[in-house]
């Protein structure tokens, strides 16, 4: 199956949400409550804030679980924008792969290496350790679980506490862009006018 072609499930504009929903929302992850602060100079909310402004008390612990990946976890960030981006390639999440070649960039990785993102592993680009890290990505999009030479791989380069937040993070984003995509959300106006548009879901990586 593909994305939505076209919006199922807009935002909620910014002139319809209750009070309720803005403090739902607010206090769960750091760099979202500068958008929600309800001050007539704060920055436009983006438009995953909206979609989940229609739906505030599932989406609030949402947004603290995301929070904790992406604030106060234990991968390095350079880890897990690897992880995330291989997930918005292979889930054909274009909001994903939008939202995320920024933090990609700001945590170290390079113009050509997000570019090979879309080649996974099999680009000639990585480190053994960063082959490992997309083909834990893959195989956990393709089969829902890490066979047993990659574990004893990764095993060897992350404490327990990475190895479940490595987990952690490619479920949570696999489940993401499941709802983004069922819903057609388009890329916020402020993503990064580089990024481009991730390539449409992809089948398993060749053997």
């Amino acid at each position: 199956m593909t994305p939505a072609a076209a919006p199922r499930m807009r935002p909620l504009p910014i002139a319809e949400w209750a009070e309720e929903e803005r403090e739902l929302l607010r206090g769960n992850m750091a760099r979202a409550d500068r958008y929600l602060t309800g001050a007539a100079d704060a920055p436009p909310v983006p438009s995953i804030l909206g979609l989940f402004a229609r739906h505030p008390r599932l989406s609030a612990p949402w947004l603290a679980f995301s929070g904790t990946l992406l604030d106060d976890g234990t991968l390095d960030p350079r880890d897990r924008e690897l992880l995330i981006l291989r997930v918005g390639h292979r889930t054909g999440c274009r909001y994903q792969w939008a939202q995320h070649v920024g933090m990609a960039r700001a945590a170290g990785l390079e113009p050509e290496q997000i570019a090979a993102l879309r080649d996974g592993a099999d680009a000639g680009t990585w480190s053994e350790r960063d082959r490992d890290i997309l083909l834990a990505a893959d195989q956990l999009v393709d089969g829902h679980t890490i066979d047993d030479a990659l574990w004893e791989r990764l095993a060897g380069r992350f404490d327990e506490r990475r190895l479940l937040e490595l987990l952690f993070v490619v479920g949570s984003y696999v489940c993401l862009a499941m709802v983004l995509n069922s819903v057609g959300l388009e890329p916020s106006n402020g993503s990064d006018p580089d990024a481009g548009q991730a390539p449409g879901p992809s089948g398993p990586p060749a053997e």
